[in-house]
């Protein structure tokens, strides 16, 4: 039997089973793309193939795109990726202090003291403090984004980059290849402004302190990891599911919350085979005129959310 967690982010959606001593058995870190649901679909058709709907006894949900998922595949539990991902560090290490998380749209930071959260912020409007930032990059200098990491490494005397802004990084980027300076300097010196702008604004006055954990997909760049370890003077710890994160601490959370009820409420993977289509409603309920989506199965709606009030996400009534 399994626990199922699934985290469906803007860049990337994550998918774990872990069993009973909450172990990870199976992980799948798929592409969003811009569709979620086929993500997830994607996702459980590929586990269809190895798996048993009857082996899965609880499914959480985490991410963005938490809500949509949980109404898809029926999910026992809904959590922020704040908790999920503090649930999943306690779980491998109780002393960890700070989570330092950075993911392709956004970035977080965690505080935590004696296994309970005391501070977080996120940042979700500035590319510079994310993974899509190294990636753009990455890109115009024609260097595969997992080589990042081995060339900032070599780097001798990284060139300093104007980090605040994305655009003028990619700027500053461009005049100081033009000067000639070498690649490994150049993307030494990118590495250097992320987590400047990552400390200047999503760690802006925040109590840094050890252990430190480093999780997300951007976790995988060792240009990173040095960046943050010679600007913190401290060191960081990179969990060997540093990727997946999310999704173990949203299964971990499903695990517990089972106790509290009978059977698990997932639909099982056959779900990967329907037709779901979402569909724009705007409620003029009240002065918010929320925008609220539906998710449809034929005629059938599976599940809404979008409202401020609960008004359609509890009733689920079209």
């Amino acid at each position: 039997m399994y626990n199922m967690g699934v985290d469906v982010g803007s860049v990337s959606t994550n998918i774990v089973l872990l069993d009973n001593n909450l172990r990870v058995i199976e992980k799948l870190y798929l592409r969003t793309k811009g569709k979620p649901i086929k993500a997830v679909q994607q996702g459980f058709k590929i586990l269809s193939e190895k798996y048993d709907s009857k082996q899965i006894k609880s499914v959480g949900t985490t991410g963005s795109g938490r809500h949509m998922a949980s109404f898809l595949i029926g999910a026992d539990i809904v959590k922020n990726e704040i908790t999920a991902h503090a649930v999943a560090a306690l779980e491998i290490d109780k002393e960890v202090s700070t989570i330092l998380e950075i993911g392709g749209q956004d970035s977080k930071i965690i505080l935590l003291k004696n296994g309970i959260v005391t501070d977080f912020a996120m940042n979700t409007v500035c590319a510079a403090g994310t993974g899509s930032f190294l990636d753009r990059q990455a890109e115009r200098l024609e260097i595969p984004i997992e080589s990042f990491g081995e060339y900032a490494l070599r780097s001798k005397a990284p060139v300093r980059i104007a980090g605040r802004c994305a655009v003028f990084a990619e700027s500053d980027m461009i005049h100081k290849q033009q000067l000639g300076y070498k690649e490994e300097d150049i993307i030494g010196g990118l590495c250097e402004a992320l987590v400047r702008n990552y400390l200047s604004n999503v760690g802006k006055g925040k109590d840094i302190r050890s252990k430190i954990f480093f999780q997300g997909g951007v976790a995988a760049n060792k240009g990173i990891k040095a960046a943050f370890e010679k600007a913190i003077g401290a060191e960081v710890c990179i969990p060997e599911h540093y990727d997946v994160m999310g999704a173990i601490g949203s299964a971990i959370l499903a695990k517990e919350d089972l106790t509290r009820k009978e059977r698990t409420n997932f639909k099982g993977f056959e779900i990967a085979t329907n037709d779901f289509m979402p569909k724009n409603i705007e409620c003029n309920g009240c002065g918010n005129n929320c925008e609220v989506i539906a998710i449809k199965d034929g005629e059938k709606t599976v599940g809404c959310f979008g409202d401020r009030c609960g008004k359609w996400s509890n009733e689920m009534v079209i």
